[in-house]
């Protein structure tokens, strides 16, 4: 247990951006895999609105992977790393 007053706030931050760092990474994580599951029923079908379906998830994991890397949850090049691996797969199908 901690000793003194710093040293609690420093537990409490802690847990904080634990709990912050667990949603970031969880979220995007969920919607990658709606993403490829999604990406897959688009190549059997080739439909337009499945391809809509797919930006807009799309576009929502990149808000969440920008606003993990504002919030120092993910490096710049992790970001970019998913980012791009994920609009490739969309280019490629």
């Amino acid at each position: 247990m901690a000793n003194n007053k710093s040293a609690k706030k420093r537990i409490l931050i802690a847990k904080r951006n634990n709990l912050q760092n667990r949603f970031y990474k969880s979220s995007v994580r969920t919607l990658t895999k709606k993403f490829l599951k999604d990406l897959e029923s688009y190549k059997g079908s080739q439909n337009t609105a499945d391809k809509d379906k797919l930006q807009i998830v799309l576009s929502s994991i990149y808000s969440l992977i920008d606003k993990g890397y504002k919030k120092n949850v993910y490096h710049k090049n992790t970001a970019a790393r998913k980012k791009a691996k994920l609009s490739a797969l969309l280019k490629a199908a």
